[in-house]
């Protein structure tokens, strides 16, 4: 059985990458946010911008993360830029 996480992109890294989320195949040597971002920006062009982004936020089931926390199959991983304001 593969275990799958959904990937959720919001704003300016929705536009970069071109859609709004996706179920990945999670692979045995990806067990962090951090490594989960490693991967993706293997994939080359936007995703390695966005996933090279210092400022870029991670949420895992909608609780905002560090890029040590874990990632388990059946996991929502969100990646969102920063919020700005005034």
């Amino acid at each position: 059985m593969t275990s799958k996480v959904k990937v959720l992109y919001f704003a300016s890294l929705r536009e970069a990458v071109g859609t709004p989320g996706e179920e990945l195949a999670l692979p045995a040597n990806v067990g962090t946010v951090g490594a989960l971002r490693e991967h993706l920006a293997a994939r080359g062009d936007a995703w390695g911008a966005m996933a090279a982004g210092r400022n870029v936020r991670s949420a895992v089931n909608q609780r905002m993360v560090g890029a040590d926390a874990p990632v388990a199959a059946g996991d929502e991983v969100a990646f969102f830029p920063p919020v700005t304001g005034g």
